[in-house]
């Protein structure tokens, strides 16, 4: 390749998603919310998938995705997929108490904020999803038992391939299709450049709280839970940078 990266790990994509910084503080009852989604607002987010994702499936195929708009962002054969955000900062107004807990420990929460999400939208803190009613990224949203925690997540997909019950067991099952694509749970995350998030024989998925099991709360309590949360997030986000920019520019 030429000088120029074909992907550059650390490009922000709010920075192309039009005026998502005006206002910030001033929605979600002042927790902090962009003005549009990256997800969708990101013309180069979306041709980061394009060129990632547009390769041999470990089932043999090869996926060649198509870009487009609205429901048609990304697509391939008849599939149609979206881009789905996997790290939290937990901006909720359910968790009020706790985010003032935690400005109380930083000497600037809104920097630090701020700093998370550029950091979160870089092109390891994302990936795809088929897309359509009831799909995968909108249900692991709003399954109080996983709270959108990507490792929760990535939990229930492997029990899925290990055909185990879980939270999100039905609605994977509904894109058993796509599911089908990757084999097995490793051909899944070598594919999608989760090897960060699970042990080096597969087996288990590395739950960055509580036990995984579904019996608790997803969300943090306290502050000291919530900053272990977001740095083992972090730790996860750098290192699949690290195997993407590996991946796609050497």
């Amino acid at each position: 390749m030429g000088g120029e990266k074909e992907i550059d790990v650390a490009f922000d994509f709010t920075s192309d998603s039009p005026n998502y910084w005006d206002g910030f503080w001033e929605r979600n009852s002042g927790l902090g919310a962009g003005q549009v989604d990256p997800d969708t607002a990101s013309k180069t987010l979306q041709r980061y998938h394009q060129i990632l994702w547009s390769r041999k499936l470990p089932c043999g195929e090869t996926m060649d995705l198509s870009r487009g708009s609205g429901p048609y962002y990304l697509t391939w054969k008849n599939f149609r997929f979206g881009s789905d955000t996997i790290i939290l900062g937990f901006r909720y107004q359910k968790l009020q108490k706790l985010l003032k807990e935690v400005s109380m420990v930083l000497p600037d929460y809104k920097k630090y904020a701020e700093d998370l999400v550029h950091r979160a939208y870089t092109i390891g803190g994302t990936t795809i999803f088929p897309k359509h009613v009831n799909s995968i990224n909108q249900i692991k949203g709003t399954n109080q038992q996983i709270g959108d925690r990507w490792d929760l997540t990535l939990e229930c997909i492997r029990r899925y391939y290990q055909n185990e019950q879980s939270p999100l067991y039905e609605t994977l099952a509904k894109d058993k299709e796509f599911f089908d694509l990757f084999v097995d749970f490793k051909g899944y995350v070598d594919f999608f450049f989760f090897q960060d998030c699970v042990s080096k024989d597969y087996t288990t998925v590395n739950i960055w709280l509580g036990k995984g099991e579904f019996t608790e709360s997803p969300l943090p309590q306290n502050a000291q839970e919530y900053f272990t949360f977001i740095d083992f997030q972090l730790d996860f986000l750098n290192k699949r940078n690290k195997r993407i920019d590996q991946f796609a520019n050497q």
